[in-house]
């Protein structure tokens, strides 16, 4: 196992934005550890919302519960205050804690126009993107912290794309992209400086180049066939990595006890895994943002040798 079973046991996790992705991966990671997992999103069995896709919280759940965790779906718009404060209320009348929040929300891919100047971008949208990636954090935040900071060693994981050192070097393709994923990053920093004084840690993690969901169907294969798409993209066929290791990063995180010495740094799945020990499903610890500096920008041939 790549993390130690029950390791989590007796834990309280909060993933917010749990229906796909990193999400979906950090809650069954969680669960594969034997905490109880809250799972939130839009998307359940009887709505969807305007990604419509067929993944949902209910979903998440069952794979959560069938990795060894225990999973409450519940459905938030993590927009709307009076939602994610009745959550929260929800979890104190039942759990009377919380030690793990993973803010993962984002919902903004189809929001995106890559390589367009901000005088082109569409406002309403590219705005819209800012309120998915920062606002939902922060309004989760302000509910979930008040009740994490009562006990000492929480941990709260501001997800992300890149790296602080990644994304201070290199422009990410859109004003509005660039905003939203350097705000996780200093968002988790501040974050860290405030919980301090209560014992608690606060990180911004990163996955690699993650085959989502919608990542795999733009490539037009599965998890089980995603080396297939190597003829479309030959470093997404060498360096991706699944969902579930991105979510094995942060379960190591909760699970270590002295989590405190990296609170307010910026962190990758691939860089925890070195450190950590833990491995994607296939048994790999693909290294992707060193691969994509040394490899992939560099103009270098797809090889994934010495990286994963």
């Amino acid at each position: 196992m790549p993390t130690q079973a029950n390791s989590l046991s007796g834990k309280v996790a909060l993933v917010a934005g749990a229906t796909r992705g990193a999400g979906r991966g950090t809650a069954v990671a969680l669960g594969e550890a034997g905490a109880t997992v809250y799972c939130t999103g839009r998307t359940t069995r009887q709505r969807r919302s305007e990604y419509d896709r067929p993944e949902t919280i209910e979903q998440t759940a069952e794979l959560v519960e069938a990795a060894g965790g225990k999973a409450i779906a519940v459905a938030v718009d993590h927009l709307q205050p009076a939602q994610v404060q009745a959550l929260v209320a929800r979890i104190e009348a039942e759990q009377g804690r919380l030690d793990v929040l993973v803010n993962d929300i984002w919902g903004g891919e189809k929001l995106i126009e890559w390589n367009t100047p901000v005088w082109e971008h569409d406002l309403a949208g590219g705005l819209r993107m800012l309120r998915l990636a920062v606002d939902t954090h922060l309004i989760t935040s302000h509910f979930a912290l008040a009740l994490l900071h009562r006990r000492p060693g929480g941990l709260v994981v501001e997800m992300t794309d890149g790296t602080a050192q990644y994304n201070a070097d290199n422009y990410r393709l859109s004003v509005f992209y660039d905003l939203a994923k350097a705000s996780a990053i200093r968002l988790a920093f501040a974050q860290s400086r405030e919980l301090a004084p209560h014992g608690c840690s606060a990180v911004a993690l990163t996955p690699g180049w993650l085959r989502s969901e919608m990542m795999l169907d733009n490539f037009g294969v599965t998890e089980a066939t995603w080396r297939d798409a190597a003829a479309k993209s030959p470093h997404f066929a060498a360096i991706s990595e699944s969902p579930r290791f991105v979510g094995r990063a942060v379960a190591a995180l909760a699970g270590d006890p002295q989590v405190q010495r990296r609170s307010g740094g910026s962190f990758s799945s691939g860089g925890l895994a070195r450190e950590y020990g833990f491995t994607d499903v296939d048994g790999s610890q693909p290294d992707c943002w060193r691969y994509m500096v040394e490899v992939q920008d560099a103009g270098r041939p797809a090889d994934a040798t010495g990286y994963r």
